[in-house]
């Protein structure tokens, strides 16, 4: 199989937070140009899950390397308390294994 070379890792986390709708992505536009300037990240999707409260980072990373030195970060570190999360946050990680557009 041909690898995929856009992303190879996806990275799907759900949160509960204290923060309305219109401060979580306050704070998420804040911290998009440190998530911008990280190496290895493709893509990252900001979503609103079903319950009140409940969002979520569909991350694209390039390798499994990247995403273990982004949770290495400072800015990994930080993001329980800019988002106010209030319980541990459900972490996915799965491989791409090919995608249907390019």
């Amino acid at each position: 199989m041909e690898e995929n070379k856009k992303g190879t890792i996806m990275q799907i986390v759900k949160l509960k937070t204290k923060l309305s709708e219109e401060e979580l992505l306050k704070v998420a536009k804040e911290r998009e140009p440190q998530f911008k300037a990280i190496s290895g990240i493709v893509q990252k999707y900001y979503v609103k899950l079903g319950a009140p409260g409940e969002y979520g980072g569909v991350y694209i990373w390039d390798s499994m390397e990247s995403l273990q030195e982004f949770k290495k970060s400072e800015l990994a570190a930080t993001i329980p308390k800019a988002y106010k999360v209030v319980e541990t946050p459900s972490v996915e990680i799965v491989n791409i294994m090919f995608e249907l557009r390019e």
